[in-house]
């Protein structure tokens, strides 16, 4: 739950409640001690879910709607500002080293 947090740039507690309110979308399994273990298909769902709240201004439920009606989408959209981010953070390194 923590490396995931860390991974989106969030608290784990906001973490978990998306996790329970798209339980449909994000299955995490459990291991014994009962600790979330995401798999690389449910970071993505998250970091969706993060664009359409965070960037797109939507709410719970809206992000909800937009995943079940057009998720391609915004698969493509969050995969570009990924792209977008790297590319922003190698020119800052170039800056840097010039």
């Amino acid at each position: 739950m923590g490396e995931v947090a860390a991974e989106l740039g969030e608290n784990t507690s906001a973490v978990r409640y998306w996790s329970n309110y798209f339980e449909q979308m994000v299955k995490p399994q459990r291991n014994a001690k009962g600790n979330r273990l995401y798999h690389p298909e449910d970071l993505e769902t998250l970091r969706q879910i993060q664009y359409l709240l965070k960037n797109q201004g939507l709410t719970l439920e809206g992000a909800r709607l937009r995943l079940s009606e057009d998720r391609a989408t915004v698969e493509k959209r969050v995969k570009v500002l990924g792209m977008l981010k790297e590319i922003r953070e190698d020119l800052v390194q170039v800056k840097k080293s010039l």
